[in-house]
């Protein structure tokens, strides 16, 4: 079956996703799901809809070239139609066999966003509310599927007291809080009160802003603060790079036995596997990732998802 992508340069993703999928679904089965992500389904095959913060993404799949082609035509033109206040560019990329995908390849990851358990409207409108809230930082907001993830981790260790290093606009703490047992409470430390104040509703709709403990403060000094007892069942790392050989230290030598600690973009992009980018976040992200894989403390697996993700045990 071939499949091809487009990824169409635009700060109006999202509007247009729900133009296309309302206007489409007038003739054609037609889906959207409420982290933004559109799929339109013809007689000829499927085109899948992602929103990015500067992007359109459009995966294409058929049975055959000639039914490749008419999806990509008609989603194409009536892209463009809809464009009236800026000239959109739709460039196609050449269609590949599934037997020549790669993991990393982009197809793979727009399944993987379609097959998890789906984000609830409370998780897609704060996701919405983020890109139009933060435009071009909306990227540091993790995807549905790695928050699927957390509150999934976050339920096997049936944690009831659990540490976040980097609230962003509050989605993945709300991940996680959802997964908490009975009592639980979360320790969401941050610096920034205008992105933090962007989730607090929603966790207020969602039923767990009462378990959630959040600190405007520097990070380090929040962990430094708490007792040195081996009291933390899971603790997610997304902030600033370069202190992360820090969050991790102060935090496994507080993670009970069986706790996890879930560090997020250890990858950096890819820059962290080539040595000519020296810069000190860098050189920080590659000092702990040798620093986990060598450290007895902990049972560690690093995974290939989305900007690399790893997952250390307590022993």
């Amino acid at each position: 079956m071939p499949l091809a992508t487009a990824r169409v340069a635009t700060t109006r993703p999202t509007r247009y996703i729900k133009q296309l999928v309302s206007h489409m679904g007038r003739k054609v089965t037609t889906s959207l799901a409420p982290d933004g992500r559109g799929v339109i389904t013809l007689t000829a095959g499927t085109c899948s809809l992602t929103p990015t913060p500067d992007r359109l993404v459009l995966t294409a799949t058929a049975v055959d070239a000639e039914s490749l082609d008419q999806v990509q035509d008609v989603i194409t033109r009536h892209l463009v139609r809809f464009a009236t206040q800026e000239e959109l560019t739709v460039e196609w990329s050449a269609a590949i066999d599934g037997d020549d995908l790669e993991p990393t390849h982009p197809v793979i990851g727009e399944y993987l966003l379609s097959h998890h358990s789906p984000a609830d409207d409370i998780l897609g409108e704060l996701a919405v509310a983020t890109r139009e809230a933060t435009a071009g930082a909306a990227h540091m907001q993790i995807s549905p599927d790695e928050g699927a993830l957390l509150t999934m981790l976050t339920r096997l260790t049936d944690a009831r007291f659990a540490v976040e290093v980097g609230v962003f606009t509050g989605y993945s703490a709300l991940c996680i809080a959802r997964g908490l047992a009975d009592g639980g409470r979360l320790l969401a430390c941050d610096v920034s009160e205008e992105w933090t104040a962007v989730g607090r509703p929603y966790w207020e709709r969602a039923g767990v802003a009462d378990r959630i403990d959040l600190r405007i403060a520097p990070a380090l000094d929040t962990l430094r603060a708490l007792d040195a007892e081996p009291v933390i069942d899971i603790a997610f790392i997304d902030a600033d790079k370069h202190n992360y050989p820090l969050y991790y230290e102060e935090i496994v030598r507080r993670l009970r036995p069986g706790g996890l600690v879930v560090l997020d973009n250890v990858f950096l992009g890819g820059r962290v596997l080539d040595p000519a980018y020296q810069d000190e976040h860098h050189l920080a992200m590659r000092h702990l990732n040798d620093l986990i894989t060598a450290d007895a403390r902990v049972d560690s697996v690093m995974l290939p998802v989305r900007d690399g993700l790893t997952i250390a045990r307590r022993r």
